[in-house]
């Protein structure tokens, strides 16, 4: 069993340096579009530091994603998808 999981990891690799190298296209492929967190953030009419206290993450990491050297992951992106289509219950829920 061990040669055979072997075998298919070997195969893997080689795929992966073909789709890499641009020999053959990936069979999957996933694009996703950043949220724009700056227009979020203004949609909801706080400042960087309210806003980044509701979302529980330092300003900073607010500012890393308002000038897109970041982008939230997890359960930070979902809240804002969130805060983007029902902003008044997000506030109304997480106003500290």
């Amino acid at each position: 069993m061990e040669k055979m999981l072997f075998d298919d990891l070997v195969q893997s690799l080689k795929e992966a340096g073909d789709i890499a190298e641009g020999k053959v296209m990936a069979s999957r492929r996933f694009e996703s579009t950043p949220t724009d967190v700056k227009s979020v953030r203004e949609q909801t009419g706080l400042s960087q530091r309210e806003f980044a206290r509701m979302m529980r993450v330092s300003i900073r990491t607010l500012q890393n994603w308002e000038e897109h050297r970041h982008n939230p992951t997890g359960p930070a992106a979902a809240l804002l998808k969130i805060v983007l289509t029902a902003p008044d219950v997000v506030l109304k829920s997480l106003q500290t």
